[in-house]
């Protein structure tokens, strides 16, 4: 398999803090590597190094010659001035607006990001910045490309857009490397890990499940991380068994590894102690909406709403971008006030309301002020911690929260705002998009903290992990007026979304050109393609394995017929496996 990009012994520095540390990796043909690590780690820095935006300090970056590679990281900028058609069709080389048009892949990048409904006249200069990050994603994705690096797309993305961007890249056949804490986006499309850690690079194979549980092996065999990151990765990794099949169908020896380690662990979350006690902090009262009617300037969100939201309920509401998810949260905090209708708040009600907006503190204060400034101490369901205990828990390190507050990144003042909303003991919680700017540790953390906090919660979130994890019950914005209850959660919201674009764009073809639509067809074999591949990529492993085994096991013959006879099968099932992916093949492709 060949070699696209090399790092050999490379070290960067950004003043006397050193990011990278003698790192050597490679990057080879088909390989989609997921990074991962703390916020200020070096994740970005590891990218740019690796795609040449930024040069090395020390070693050696070696790329393959005439690499075709896209590189779109929070830095990437879009020409001043720029149409999304001069930045995204016009590099194709499209003579006609008929061409691109009938392109089907190109379609399919544009409508899948969302571009179409933006306007191709539109000025990028006006967007907001996550419809440029969108942009700018589209641009690289609709190039023929050998190697493809990406921080962060999921961030701008709903639930709809991060299962179309995973689909999108497990159908191509370029390289990938991307940064990202979107643990399902991570499980889904990357076959190795890398983990920037202290200067280093660990690299695992496997997506995120398979990182987990190598970590924590490695943990139990090097006994070298500390108690509390430890019980942490426990709890996760619990979490991971009691999951769906398929995502923890991990080799055998992994499984026994980590189950010494969460053989004790308790239920993630015991509901009934929880609404027993919210109950008493809460009384029967919540938030009730009443026939309410809630609209913005080009249309009506939601009409004649009664929602009550009971004592201890954890809800997750979605919906693509745009449908007025954050509005109708404002309206359940009270900032909003409905067209018609009333909205009722119970007496005992105390809400935090984490919005997408930062808050504006006094710059000179240090971290750790800000957050004694609510309160010093505080009590977050089975845990009481001091405020910079809590700080701790939110990757403020005991050196960091002396740092001013005009010194932190956004990512940084997202993590304070946070830790300010749960010092002040809320019992409803409004959380829009808590994820954004968390790395994956300080998610488990927050997760931590909410698995077993007796309120009432209603999170925004494109991250399903945290949706699935965190919440009981999930609704969802379709457009239509009406709020949604989804039983079947996230899958049962992506096949209704599905449902109604084909229904859509059923209607929205000619007449005369009313063949039956195989749009359906086609993204279920693109699915089935992409889980055959992983299952090949298993069978391939596994066959190798036994190819060893016979040879080690040439002098003992009951060994070798037994080993002879698994071979045999795994090869059967290789034939049949691929004899099915060559038949989904034809339908993409068709």
């Amino acid at each position: 398999m060949a070699n696209l990009v090399n790092l050999e012994s490379v070290s960067k520095s950004f003043g006397v803090r050193p990011l990278l540390d003698g790192v050597s990796l490679g990057v080879n043909e088909g390989d989609r590597i997921g990074v991962v690590g703390l916020n200020g780690g070096g994740k970005t820095t590891l990218l740019e190094v690796l795609a040449g935006v930024e040069p090395s300090d020390d070693g050696r970056v070696s790329r393959s010659r005439d690499l075709r590679m896209a590189v779109v990281t929070q830095r990437t900028e879009l020409p001043e001035g720029s149409t999304v058609r001069h930045a995204v069709i016009d590099p194709l080389g499209f003579d006609a607006e008929h061409e691109w048009a009938a392109d089907a892949r190109v379609r399919s990048i544009l409508d899948g990001l969302g571009i179409t409904a933006l306007g191709l006249d539109s000025v990028v200069s006006t967007m907001s910045g996550g419809e440029r990050r969108r942009v700018a994603l589209a641009a690289a994705l609709i190039q023929d490309l050998e190697l493809l690096v990406l921080d962060e797309p999921t961030n701008h993305l709903d639930v709809e857009g991060v299962r179309w961007l995973a689909e999108h890249l497990l159908a191509r056949k370029c390289a990938l490397v991307v940064v990202t804490h979107d643990r399902w986006f991570l499980d889904t499309v990357c076959n190795r890990t890398w983990e920037v850690v202290h200067g280093k690079v660990e690299q695992y194979e496997g997506g995120y499940a398979d990182w987990i549980y190598a970590r924590a092996e490695r943990t139990r065999l090097a006994d070298v991380l500390e108690e509390k990151r430890q019980n942490l990765a426990r709890k996760e990794l619990a979490w991971l068994r009691r999951g769906a099949p398929a995502r923890t169908s991990k080799p055998r020896y992994r499984i026994e590894a980590a189950e010494a380690l969460i053989a004790d662990v308790p239920p993630v979350r015991d509901n009934v102690e929880l609404l027993a006690f919210a109950k008493k902090r809460l009384g029967r009262t919540v938030i009730e909406l009443e026939d309410c009617t809630l609209s913005i300037p080009d249309r009506v969100l939601v009409r004649d709403l009664t929602w009550r939201i009971g004592p201890g309920e954890r809800i997750g509401l979605v919906g693509v971008n745009g449908s007025g998810k954050t509005t109708l949260l404002r309206l359940l905090a009270g900032e909003r006030e409905p067209e018609t209708g009333k909205r009722i708040q119970g007496q005992t009600v105390k809400i935090a309301h984490l919005s997408q907006e930062l808050l504006d503190l006094d710059g000179s204060m240090r971290v750790l002020e800000a957050i004694e400034e609510v309160a010093r101490r505080v009590v977050l369901g089975k845990y009481e911690m001091s405020a910079s205990q809590l700080g701790e828990r939110f990757g403020f390190s005991s050196q960091k929260q002396w740092t001013p507050v005009s010194d932190l990144s956004g990512g940084e003042r997202r993590r304070l705002q946070l830790c300010r909303l749960l010092m002040a003991e809320p019992n409803v919680l409004l959380l829009d998009e808590p994820t954004n700017d968390l790395d994956i540790d300080t998610l488990q953390q927050l997760e931590d903290l909410l698995d077993s906090w007796p309120g009432t919660l209603v999170v925004i979130s494109h991250d399903r992990y945290l949706v699935e994890r965190v919440c009981d019950k999930v609704v969802a914005l379709f457009g239509d007026g009406g709020l949604t209850d989804l039983p079947g959660g996230i899958e049962e919201y992506l096949k209704r979304r599905d449902s109604l674009r084909d229904r859509e764009n059923a209607a929205a073809a000619p007449a005369a050109d009313k063949a039956p639509s195989n749009a359906a067809d086609q993204r279920a074999a693109r699915k089935e393609l992409a889980r055959l591949e992983r299952r090949l990529e298993v069978l391939h492993k596994k066959e190798a394995e036994l190819h060893a085994a016979l040879a080690e096991a040439a002098t003992d013959p009951d060994r070798l017929l037994k080993l002879d006879a698994e071979l045999r099968a795994v090869l059967a099932e290789e034939s049949d496996v691929e004899a099915q992916w060559m038949s989904a093949a034809e339908v993409v492709e068709g």
